[in-house]
Order: structure tokens, then C-alpha cells, then sequence
């Protein structure tokens, strides 16, 4: 199994994360089985507009991280990704940890032939 060659990362206000999946849009990735498939908003109730705070397209190194999983760096962004779960293991942006208060959703980039553009939860 070939695995991502690119994903866009989008960093996000933590609470942003209980809504994560109400579009379909994005996937909430926080690290080990972290998931909030299935959260969502009452009937009617509209999601806020998509709060990115910053974006970074990453490719594939060839390297594998200190988590065990492959490596992706770019744009100031360097992740380690779980390609079957596309969990976000590890992190660093701009050589430091997040900050607390924030989350991290991930989506395969359309010019990824095995991604066609999709998101993964």
C-alpha cells in the first residue's frame, strides 16, 4: 500500500474540534485515537465558517518520524502521519510544539493520485 505523498494541514481553535465533522469538510486529528467522528450540531443550527488559523501543504520526506510513522514537511510544518488512520501523531510548526487551545485537522491534497482531493476521518 502506497502511502500519501502530500496532505494540507490546517490548524484550528480546539474548539473547533466538536464540530469538526458537521460539514464533512475536515478531519479532526489530535493524536492517538483521538477521533470525534459522529459529533455534530443540533438540527438546524448552522457551523461556524471554517476558523483556519494557518495552513501548510506537506510532502511526503521519505524519513520516518520518532513516532514510528512516516514523515511530511513544508511550509514551516513538519507531521508525522499514521497513512491508515491519517492521524496526525506528531507535530512541530515552525520548530515548536502547539499551542495549547489549538487542534490540528488534516485533508490529502488533490494532486495526491491516491487522495483524489478527499478528506479522511
Amino acid at each position: 500500500m502506497s502511502h500519501p505523498q502530500s496532505y494540507e494541514i490546517l490548524l484550528v481553535p480546539g474548539f473547533v474540534e466538536e464540530t469538526a465533522h458537521d460539514s464533512g469538510d475536515d478531519t479532526a486529528a489530535g493524536g492517538a485515537g483521538d477521533d470525534t467522528t459522529g459529533a455534530g450540531t443540533a438540527e438546524g443550527v448552522t457551523a461556524p465558517a471554517d476558523p483556519v488559523i494557518r495552513s501548510a501543504v506537506v510532502a511526503a520526506t521519505g524519513e520516518t518520524g520518532a513516532s514510528g510513522y512516516p514523515r511530511y514537511a513544508g511550509e514551516g510544518v513538519v507531521a508525522d502521519i499514521d497513512p491508515a488512520t491519517h492521524t496526525v501523531e506528531a507535530v512541530l510548526v515552525d520548530g515548536a510544539e502547539l499551542d495549547y487551545g489549538l487542534s490540528v485537522r488534516i485533508k490529502e491534497t488533490a494532486d495526491d493520485p491516491g487522495g483524489r482531493g478527499q478528506d479522511h476521518h
